[in-house]
């Protein structure tokens, strides 16, 4: 079960989450009180496990700015949390690992999304980001195939219950681990529950061939 703890502003956090078991930290570049800078985030990068997958998360910016912080920040992955085109996804590809894309649960994207090129598809609630939890009965429109990570209003309290409803490949949380009233801090508790929970209600053998959780580079 991969697991990514989302909206990381701090060295301390990130280097915890990793501790804790989380297989990726997302930092988050568009408009929000979690919001970073190029500069915070190259000192984090540079601080962690090789094995700990880096995401910059972006909402409807040009790929210039996407490509010029992927490269000086020093992330492995891109995560495309808008409305943006194929053609986009296209463009900023070459320059990271692995590219997410993330659709809003019910959307008419699902139709396109392999034109994206994307190693997997995050799906999220209406209001990213405000921790609310969707009716996961929307993901039935989802592509059979492919890595979906579920994301929108995931706990340590109900993250288990969201494994076993809709068996995702992975699972991404930023608000539900997050240190009560203050979106720039995650807490430690909270995040280690967070991995553990999620990790008992995945099925086993969950990787059969004897992976990690997911190697960017082989998978």
């Amino acid at each position: 079960m991969f697991v990514k703890i989302c909206g990381i502003t701090n060295a301390e956090d990130a280097l915890m989450a990793a501790a804790m078991g989380a297989d990726a930290v997302g930092f988050v570049f568009a408009p929000s009180p979690r919001q970073v800078t190029v500069g915070t985030v190259r000192e984090i990068t540079r601080r962690l496990p090789p094995d700990v997958v880096t995401v910059g998360v972006f909402r409807d910016q040009e790929p210039r700015f996407v490509i010029d912080t992927l490269l000086g920040a020093g992330l492995r992955a891109a995560q495309l949390h808008g409305h943006e085109t194929t053609e986009h996804a296209a463009a900023i590809r070459p320059y990271c690992q692995a590219l997410i894309v993330a659709l809003t649960a019910g959307e008419s994207r699902w139709d396109t999304v392999t034109e994206y090129g994307a190693d997997a598809v995050l799906v999220d609630g209406p209001s990213p980001g405000t921790g609310r939890v969707f009716d996961w009965s929307a993901i039935e429109g989802a592509p059979a195939s492919g890595r979906l990570i579920l994301a929108g209003g995931l706990t340590p309290d109900n993250v288990g219950e969201a494994v076993r409803s809709v068996h995702p490949w992975g699972v991404d949380t930023s608000t539900g681990v997050e240190v009560r009233g203050d979106p720039s801090r995650k807490d430690p508790r909270r995040v280690r529950a967070f991995v553990h929970a999620a990790r008992a209600a995945a099925p086993a053998p969950h990787h059969p061939d004897g992976h990690g959780p997911f190697d960017w580079a082989t998978d």
